[in-house]
């Protein structure tokens, strides 16, 4: 392994124990010598590569955002646009552990963002590009033939919102709403303006 290389499995090391660090305790409660000890590093390494818990934390859900998101590019014309973007609303819900960690680290940066310039920046940064995610996937179907044509960016709003409150409930536990029902409702308000049946794809 080159010099780096090295550098770069460091690095990724390095954000993997952030987001668990930070999930589990939460951003507030989070030192760089939590993270260095996680990781397995040294606290002087740690701080070569990020010198502010701030830079950290934002560096951080980055990595985690590219981690889990879903692309629309490369998907094959085989694939129905229905099924790419059942595959996004999957991917936007805390559906499984890995996802629910995502979600816990969302609900930090909602928290930040309420104080913190740079975290209210990287919030809309990454809501535009779930955004364009959304997007995406319809415009594919609009073109296709597979949607009807509709508000491609008021659609998108729809689904990021539906996405962000019934996923707070799912984080809840709430006995009223599980993943199926989470699913189902968000499909059933969107499947009218694209023109399709209202239940959830197979995915």
């Amino acid at each position: 392994m080159t010099k780096a290389e090295r550098a770069i499995e460091t690095r990724e090391r390095i954000l993997t124990a952030a987001c668990e660090v930070i999930a589990d305790i939460g951003f507030e409660n989070v030192s760089m010598r939590k993270v260095a000890e996680h990781a397995g590093v040294s606290k002087a390494l740690l701080h070569y590569h990020f010198d502010t818990r701030e830079k950290l934390f934002a560096e951080a859900m980055t990595h985690s955002f590219a981690q889990t998101g879903t692309d629309t590019e490369g998907v094959p014309d085989s694939v129905p646009s229905s099924v790419v973007l059942a595959r996004i609303l999957r991917s936007m819900l805390p559906t499984d552990a890995e996802l629910r960690q995502d979600w816990k680290l969302w609900q930090e940066l909602w928290v930040r963002a309420q104080r913190d310039t740079a975290a209210r920046h990287l919030a809309v940064d990454l809501y535009d590009q779930l955004h364009a995610w959304v997007g995406g996937a319809v415009e594919r179907g609009i073109r296709s033939g597979e949607f009807t044509d509709c508000d491609v960016a008021a659609l998108g709003t729809l689904v990021l919102a539906l996405c962000d409150g019934l996923g707070i409930r799912l984080m809840l536990d709430d006995p009223r709403v599980d993943l199926a029902a989470a699913r189902s409702t968000i499909w059933r308000a969107i499947a009218p303006a694209l023109g399709i049946a209202p239940e959830f794809p197979d995915v």
